[in-house]
């Protein structure tokens, strides 16, 4: 039979109570013969044992919680790699270009320490940049990759990836605190974005700070609809947005800081 932790703590203190008591009580009657000096003997003996069990109690326990945050690291490890893997998939679905997304989580996660987002807020922020286009996984290629302009009823679907992404992330626990940037990140800071159409403040501060970095990138690659931009228009491009698509606290903190965050996104 095979025993739970637990019942493994209680079996050894068991034994261990078992076998104190029998042969503490032998050697304290046999070194004591007064009645005086027992009592103080079985007084000694009590405190000895309490300091004696709590040491084992505290290393049984200590070992077993380890064991638990141990399966815990490997369990989210785990659920790292599914995720990268799903990435890896839909950028090559999308035939984005090479690294975009590590890019764009890597910039993002600077911008966001940047911006004074507290670290242990910034594990959630990457995850969300790693997930910002998951819900693209619900819209069909000819719509996904077509290299042309989409029609009204296509930009209709697309327009519907944040929606299927808020949809997927939320039914998953381990990744429902990281559904801001793939629920928000096309909305835009004067309300004219999608899907709902928040206006300034409304919009997660993560969503704020990934629209910048996402833009940028989208600009300065190419895609399958569009070619490379100048880095100078794109530059441009981001700041006369600011107030209109970007939140304007996080554009010039982003511009001050251009040359840091291409290095942590490792663009040449």
């Amino acid at each position: 039979m095979i025993l739970k932790p637990q019942q493994k703590i209680v079996v050894i203190y068991v034994v261990i109570a078992a076998l104190w008591i029998y042969f503490s009580d032998y050697f304290v009657n046999f070194l004591f013969q007064s009645p005086e000096k027992i009592t103080i003997a079985q007084h000694v003996k009590g405190w000895f044992y309490v300091g004696f069990t709590g040491t084992i109690l505290y290393v049984l326990i200590g070992r077993d919680i380890n064991s638990v945050r141990k399966a815990n690291v490997d369990l989210i490890n785990s659920y790292e790699q599914t995720m990268r893997g799903w990435v890896r998939v839909m950028d090559m679905r999308h035939k984005e270009t090479r690294d975009h997304t590590d890019r764009v989580t890597k910039m993002t996660v600077e911008l966001a320490r940047l911006a004074g987002i507290p670290e242990e807020n910034l594990e959630n922020i990457e995850r969300g940049a790693r997930l910002h286009d998951i819900g693209k996984i619900g819209i069909p290629d000819e719509i996904l990759i077509k290299p042309g302009k989409l029609t009204e009823q296509e930009w209709m679907l697309m327009k519907q990836h944040p929606v299927i992404a808020q949809e997927l992330v939320s039914s998953i626990d381990f990744l429902e605190a990281c559904g801001d940037i793939p629920y928000c990140h096309h909305e835009k800071w004067d309300g004219s974005g999608y899907p709902r159409r928040l206006k300034g403040r409304e919009i997660p501060i993560a969503a704020r700070i990934f629209a910048v970095v996402d833009v940028w990138d989208a600009l300065s690659f190419k895609r399958v609809y569009k070619e490379i931009w100048l880095e100078e228009e794109v530059l441009d491009h981001i700041e006369s947005e600011a107030g209109a698509h970007f939140d304007p606290e996080i554009v010039p903190l982003f511009l001050n800081n251009y040359q840091q965050l291409k290095r942590v996104g490792n663009v040449g």
